[in-house]
This record gives C-alpha cells, sequence and structure tokens, in this order.
C-alpha cells in the first residue's frame, strides 16, 4: 500500500446542524476554527452544517426549504426568462 495517503489528523469532531440544532461527535479531519463544549465536558472542534440527516426531508419524511443567503431567489431570477409564461421579445407592444 502507498504510504502517506490518508491523513493524519483524524481528531474528535462535532458536527451541528443549525436548521433543527442537533448535533452529533464523530472521528473526522475536517477543518475547523469554531470548538463546542460536548456533553462530556470536553471541548471539540465544531464543524457547521446547514443540511444533515437530521432535517433532510429524505431521512425526515417532512418537506422544509430551508433558504440561505437568498440561493432560491438567487436562482428564479436567474433562470425567470427561461419560463414558458414568459412573453417571447418578438411581441412587444407596439
Amino acid at each position: 500500500m502507498k504510504k502517506d495517503t490518508h491523513p493524519g489528523n483524524y481528531r474528535f469532531v462535532v458536527f451541528k446542524d443549525f436548521s433543527s440544532d442537533d448535533a452529533f461527535l464523530t472521528r473526522s479531519c475536517a477543518p475547523s476554527r469554531d470548538t463546542i463544549v460536548w456533553e462530556d465536558g470536553k471541548e471539540y472542534p465544531l464543524v457547521k452544517l446547514e443540511i444533515s440527516s437530521y432535517s433532510h426531508p429524505f431521512y425526515t419524511g417532512k418537506m422544509k426549504f430551508v433558504d440561505t443567503a437568498g440561493r432560491i431567489d438567487k436562482f428564479n431570477k436567474k433562470f425567470a426568462k427561461f419560463s414558458k409564461f414568459s412573453k417571447p421579445e418578438s411581441e412587444s407592444d407596439s
């Protein structure tokens, strides 16, 4: 096997889903600047998540829209010109 293919900085990390306010502790090498005190009283690096299995509709069975930074509005504005309800340019009011 090749040497030095896997990172050597595996450690315990807390992943927190901010849309459902749930968190879980696991081993990871994900970079993080934030820390959090876990239920055992120890401090661990914190990785913030927008969506996880705690809030994803596939796992929860509930539909929930998470609009972070206006992404839905940005998408709708960007692709509004392709809508089949929009008026074609050739049919302008003369």
